[in-house]
């Protein structure tokens, strides 16, 4: 799995590259046959935003969080990440 790591108005830190390459090791347990992953870290005022693009065999799953703390709105977009990559796994397996 390769992850693409993007900031906008903020530096990619080598804790917040470690951060986001752990949590995504996660998804990848539940669902290996992720492509590419592309992650785009914002910061809009008191916002921070993360965002993420998977490609995995059969489609793209997008997800979006903001919180007011970068690392907490990676969890919960790995969070959402991770629904939807089991439901996708789950669609998967019915064919």
């Amino acid at each position: 799995m390769q992850i693409n790591l993007s900031g906008h108005h903020v530096e990619i830190t080598d804790s917040l590259r470690n951060y986001v390459d752990t949590k995504f090791e996660k998804l990848e347990r539940h669902f290996d046959h992720i492509n590419n992953v592309y992650v785009i870290l914002n910061v809009e005022k008191l916002n921070q935003k993360a965002e993420a693009t998977l490609h995995v065999n059969g489609g793209e799953i997008f997800a979006t969080s903001e919180h007011s703390d970068m690392y907490a709105a990676i969890d919960s977009l790995i969070d959402k990440l991770d629904r939807q990559v089991i439901k996708h796994k789950e669609k998967l397996n019915r064919h």
